[in-house]
């Protein structure tokens, strides 16, 4: 390998994260879902509650698109990465190997 580095701990942890981000807004949206506007009493503020919950559950939903795509994108980043560290690594063997010192 070359000089060139950047610590997989770093891409582990992001995908950590933004999989566990995924993850709890997934499970907001559902108990947001499953919430029980009834208890609210007042039917608009029942219907109120409800729209809420949709418009909510709408946004949870893309965030969660949204990491996910993060999630994706890291991983082609440290792919990525690697290949560049590969290639560098390669063509620093090879100018080694060129070079002579003619006395």
């Amino acid at each position: 390998m070359s000089d060139l580095r950047l610590e997989d701990t770093v891409f582990e942890h992001l995908k950590k994260t933004f999989s566990s981000i995924s993850d709890r807004m997934e499970d907001a949206r559902r108990d947001l879902r499953s919430a029980d506007a009834s208890a609210v009493g007042e039917s608009k503020l029942i219907e109120d509650v409800q729209d809420f919950a949709d418009d909510w559950g709408y946004g949870i939903k893309q965030l969660g698109k949204h990491t996910h795509g993060a999630v994706k994108m890291i991983n082609t980043i440290g792919d990525t990465f690697d290949k560049l560290d590969q290639e560098l690594a390669e063509s620093l063997k090879v100018k080694k190997k060129g070079k002579r010192r003619d006395r």
